[in-house]
């Protein structure tokens, strides 16, 4: 039977969101000339070593990849989501990390007056983690 191993577009479509994403925090960055916060340079550390990882996966395909891109989506997801919930303000000030230079909650841009540069990155983390336990489930069936 011919055609692409359906895992194999899964661990693809997760690189290629990694690759995206990783693209737009550098956009924001280094072209649009947003200052990342302490939260943000986390996430990053989060991010960045996806793209890599993700993209050894897929030649050869080798689902093993997600035990080692897991832990790193699920910290990313978890800062994503303590930064979304600290620029919501549902987390008071005082809890911030971001107490000297960039605030955590500087507003940048509001996309559609809902998607914030912290809620883009949960909203990322969030599809890749499902991406990531998707093949996990596929390959213990």
């Amino acid at each position: 039977m011919g055609g692409l191993d359906p895992d194999w577009i899964l661990l693809f479509l997760g690189w290629l969101l990694t690759f995206v994403s990783t693209l737009g925090s550098l956009f924001f960055s280094n072209v649009m000339e947003f200052a990342p916060c302490v939260l943000c340079w986390y996430q990053r550390i989060c991010l960045f070593p996806l793209v890599i990882l993700l993209a050894r996966g897929l030649f050869p395909f080798d689902r093993s990849v997600v035990k080692y891109a897991l832990p790193l989506a699920a910290s990313g997801w978890l800062l994503a989501a303590y930064h979304s919930l600290l620029y919501a303000k549902w987390i008071p000030a005082d809890m911030q990390p971001c107490g000297k230079g960039i605030s955590c909650t500087e507003e940048y841009i509001e996309l559609f007056g809902v998607l914030s540069i912290p809620f883009l990155a949960l909203l990322a983390f969030t599809a890749l983690l499902f991406i990531l336990i998707t093949l996990k489930r596929r390959s213990s069936e």
